[in-house]
């Protein structure tokens, strides 16, 4: 079965609900006041059944100018569309401004059903047909079949449901495959089974027992039911009209306008990039944050446009925008939009979402201008390497990716391997893969070369920059895990040599020890520690001595065990060479004289009090020496 969504549009009274009920037996006025005052307030719903293995969920929109934001709630996923205009009247204005938001939302084929052909002559009907034909020349329309119908007599029926039953032959169905989406048109519940939503499937397929996320608010639940046309099933196919039973979501919590979705997939938005055709009918030019009603599937939300590369835009004019909605909405690349004033409340524009989760743009930036344009083009590819390249030294996400660009899976993964295999992005962190261009790699890696300059400048004694201190150097808004992969890249290229705990820059290997480690405060630091003999002085004990700084006394430190002529044990103890050797031959002998020995056997041979014997032994363990059973030590065997 071929399931499609075939919508009404048209002026108020034109016999929209009329034709519907003539071709399905069912009247889509459910509502007390729609029966009452005879005119379509809310959508209604119906479904149709052809030959060939057609089905026909039917949206049925009110024409009232009133009503203009219910019927565009009902545009979101028609495939096809029946433009109705009542032969004794023709062309009115809500059978303008309906085309307009057909065109602006994307709809491509459908027909024009001339309703009421039995209260006006021959003749009359076809100067009607005439001026139709003129009316939708040079939209989706244009070539369209104008069928005559009446509702009353039945009188052209058969010929409408051939024109239909062609016309969803020739229809493209919407995607099965990806997740699955519902833009809620209307919320109610049933007794004994809760808050059931309906609305029109864009997309994948729904099935009982999935797990849900209701957008923006995001709530979460289950599919509990699914009901297609009446009829119950375990599952809903992408453009199927579906009423779906939630569980785990009241019916205070959901309303028209939200979507569900499969849960944490995917996240609203506040701001979105596009593509807008300001029609040649807005009353006026559109000036540099104005805000208007966008609405798109079946949400609405106040939107200020942010003009990318003008002051002002003319009717008839086209641009590339970025949108701030006052509220989040979840839009994808692709999805379709219209704009509309505040006053007057008429259609003014729409156009497609590019990308729905752009960074603040700078107003004529010719970078965000090329990628916008991409968007729109078919080379796939380019628009992937155009996002990671304008991420910057931040970087994107393969999840981001997927969202911005609105590219298959399948697809994205593809066009990543081509670029990667060209070079021409970098993949820098494996869970959650994320990836940035090569200029912004080499300009990281420029960075980090930079830092461990001016480091080993303002730090001469230095022989190399800790690692996890030049990590922290990393800018602000770039990725921790990029670290590692960039130190390798540098490594790699010759430029640096990692050295446990410190980065040396290549070529400086050999900073100048004897001289600065022969400086008066060298040699008295290591005179002064060689006196304290097995119980040598902390480094607070040594800068009271000297009346220096920190610092200048952990550089001499760092420079004197690097020449070998002390040895670090803790980070505030260090021994001198020949103490330390002598320690050494102590324990050895004693272990070898008993096999094992206890902290206090070792503390009576020596005379070491306990603030100097466990450092010690814990260096010898370190030092693999000894090994430790227990509470005792034993000699390693080499």
């Amino acid at each position: 079965m071929k399931h499609l969504i075939l919508g009404t549009a048209g002026h108020i009274d034109h016999g929209k609900t009329s034709l519907v009920k003539a071709l399905t037996g069912i009247d889509t006025d459910r509502l007390k006041e729609e029966k009452a005052r005879g005119i379509t307030i809310e959508l209604g719903f119906a479904h149709l059944e052809l030959p060939g293995g057609l089905c026909f969920g039917i949206v049925d929109v009110p024409g009232h100018e009133k009503f203009v934001r219910t019927m565009v709630a009902g545009v979101g996923g028609m495939d096809l569309v029946m433009l109705v205009i009542a032969a004794d009247e023709g062309i009115m204005p809500q059978t303008r401004e309906h085309l307009d938001i057909l065109r602006l939302l994307g709809v491509k084929s459908g027909l024009v059903a001339l309703t009421k052909r039995d209260t006006v002559e021959g003749e009359w009907l076809e100067l009607v047909t005439e001026e139709v034909r003129d009316f939708v020349a040079g939209s989706f329309l244009e070539d369209a079949p104008i069928v005559a119908v009446s509702s009353r007599s039945g009188e052209g029926l058969d010929e409408l449901k051939l024109q239909l039953a062609r016309l969803a032959h020739q229809a493209a169905e919407k995607r099965r495959e990806g997740p699955f989406r519902l833009p809620v048109d209307r919320v109610f519940t049933v007794p004994g089974f809760g808050t059931v939503v309906t609305g029109t499937l864009l997309s994948g397929e729904m099935a009982v027992g999935d797990e849900l996320e209701l957008f923006p608010s995001g709530r979460e639940g289950r599919v509990r039911g699914i009901q297609a046309h009446g009829i119950k099933g375990d599952k809903g196919q992408a453009g199927q009209r579906l009423a779906v039973n939630l569980q785990g979501i009241d019916l205070d919590q959901v309303q028209r306008g939200d979507v569900v979705a499969p849960r944490g997939l995917f996240q609203p938005t506040r701001t979105v990039d596009v593509r807008l055709d300001y029609l040649p009918s807005a009353p006026r030019e559109l000036k540099h944050r104005t805000t208007v009603r966008l609405h798109s599937a079946t949400y609405e939300v106040p939107a200020q446009v942010i003009l990318l590369d003008r002051d002002t835009l003319q009717p008839g004019e086209s641009a590339y925008v970025q949108l701030r909605l006052k509220k989040p909405a979840l839009l994808l690349s692709g999805d379709s939009y219209i704009l509309r004033a505040f006053s007057p409340q008429i259609t003014v524009g729409g156009g497609v979402t590019l990308d729905p989760f752009p960074p603040r743009r700078r107003r004529r930036n010719d970078e965000a201008l090329q990628l916008l344009e991409a968007f729109g083009s078919s080379d796939q590819q380019r628009t992937l390497q155009l996002i990671i390249s304008q991420s910057l030294l931040s970087g994107v996400s393969f999840d981001d990716l997927l969202m911005r660009s609105g590219l298959p899976r399948k697809v994205v993964e593809t066009l990543l391997t081509a670029l990667l295999a060209a070079g021409d992005i970098v993949q820098m962190a494996r869970e959650p893969r994320l990836f940035l261009s090569k200029s912004a790699v080499e300009t990281l890696k420029r960075g980090l070369l930079q830092e461990i300059s001016d480091f080993l400048a303002a730090n001469p004694l230095k022989q190399g920059m800790g690692k996890e201190e030049l990590k922290t150097r990393l800018p602000k808004r770039s990725d921790a895990r990029f670290f590692t992969p960039l130190l390798t890249a540098l490594e790699k290229d010759g430029l640096v040599v990692p050295d446990r705990d410190i980065v040396r820059p290549a070529g400086q290997l050999d900073r100048p020890v004897a001289a600065a480690g022969g400086s008066d405060l060298g040699h008295g630091i290591s005179a002064f520690i060689a006196g304290g003999g097995i119980e040598p002085p902390t480094v607070k004990e040594i800068m009271e001595r000297f009346r220096c700084d920190e610092k200048q006394v952990r550089d001499n430190l760092a420079l004197l065990t690097r020449s070998g002529q002390i040895a670090r044990i803790s980070a505030d103890l260090f021994y001198s060479a020949a103490a330390l050797d002598g320690l050494r031959e102590k324990l050895v002998a004693l272990l070898r004289e008993k096999g094992e020995i206890t902290p206090p056997e070792y503390r009576e041979r020596t005379g070491l009090s306990r603030k100097f014997l466990i450092p010690l032994l814990e260096h010898f363990d370190s030092e693999k020496v000894t090994i430790r059973v227990g509470d005792k030590r034993v000699l390693r065997r080499r």
